[in-house]
Parts: C-alpha cells; structure tokens; sequence
C-alpha cells in the first residue's frame, strides 16, 4: 500500500520538512490513536454493541495520525519531541 494522501509534502511541512521528525510524531500518535480505539473496542464489548466497534476500526491508526498531521491537529514539542493533538 502506498501513501497518496496526504502528500509527502503536506506532511513534511509540518514537521519542519525532517523525514525522521515525521516518524516519530506519527509513531506515538498513531500509538495513542490504537491504545484510544483499543478502549472503544473493550468498552463496545462490555457493552454489546458491535457498531462503534466497527466505526472505530474503518482506518488504520497510522493513516488517522497521517491526516491529522496534515491538517495541523497534531503538534510536537521541539525539547521533547512528543506528539501532542489539540
């Protein structure tokens, strides 16, 4: 699978255009993003219902921190480089 949206670009420019920058703040929000839908999915479970369990599943949580880092809902602090969404 090959990423065509966002772009590259889009993505770089908004980690200060360092491919490695954009890793890691993509890694730990897609790391959160999957520790948030792993909650949903438990919290679905107890309560029987197969359909927020299914919503929540739809996109894969590296393709959720991609968008969001595009759109700028996603921040890094530059001391500690730990991704934070707003």
């Amino acid at each position: 699978m090959s990423l065509i949206e966002p772009k590259i670009e889009d993505l770089l420019a908004e980690v200060d255009n360092d491919r490695f920058l954009l890793c890691a703040v993509a890694s730990h929000r897609a790391h959160d993003i999957n520790d948030m839908l792993r909650g949903q999915r438990d919290r679905a479970i107890q309560l029987s219902t197969a359909v927020e369990v299914a919503r929540a599943s739809n996109k894969k949580p590296l393709s959720i921190a991609f968008d969001e880092i595009a759109k700028g809902e996603v921040s890094y602090d530059p001391n500690t480089i730990d991704a934070q969404a707003h």
